[in-house]
């Protein structure tokens, strides 16, 4: 996986134990922890200074890693591509933290095909919290250099590699409806 298996497997172990990383995805570097961390999830949603209230996406390397916050069968949720991700809205399962959820009935979930990112979600063994590493209502940082400035201080670990290929944050869509919530970025 690009030669990352070292620092691909310190961030899973800082993401373990509590902490907050910095990594590539398809579209943009995200922010991101373990699920069912209340105090790490509210440490994102305080560097990005945003409410909990619009939840969280969780990306995951395959399905099963999303069967703890979903109330459907194993492999429900399609898989993404590279160059045009999508993030599906899914029911909650009954386990969901609020904090992940916001104020919506359903969870945004996403099984991610970046190499990067699959690799953090299989090393954590866990699906994680994949939200855009930006200030809320700021561009999302797709350049490593910009994002050590904006949040080198403000993460416990910034994983390298490029992000890519599609040009933004994922499209996110209904599951049930297939209706776009919101267009690629």
């Amino acid at each position: 996986m690009y030669g990352l298996s070292l620092p691909v497997q310190q961030a899973a172990r800082i993401i373990r134990e509590g902490g907050v990383v910095a990594y590539p995805t398809e579209g943009v570097f995200g922010l991101g922890c373990l699920p069912d961390d209340e105090d790490a999830v509210l440490r994102i949603l305080d560097i990005k200074k945003r409410s909990p209230s619009p939840g969280l996406v969780l990306i995951a390397a395959d399905s099963r890693q999303l069967d703890p916050f979903i109330r459907m069968p194993l492999g429900g949720v399609p898989v993404s591509d590279l160059e045009r991700p999508v993030t599906w809205i899914v029911a909650a399962g009954r386990d969901v933290p609020p904090w992940i959820r916001g104020r919506r009935p359903g969870v945004a979930v996403r099984v991610t095909a970046h190499p990067v990112a699959r690799a953090l979600c299989d090393a954590a063994g866990s699906a994680l919290v994949s939200t855009s590493a930006n200030v809320s209502g700021r561009k999302p940082s797709r350049n490593a250099y910009v994002l050590r400035r904006e949040f080198g201080h403000l993460v416990d670990c910034i994983v390298p590699g490029p992000c890519g290929p599609a040009r933004g944050p994922s499209e996110i869509r209904d599951l049930a409806s297939g209706r776009v919530l919101r267009p690629a970025g």
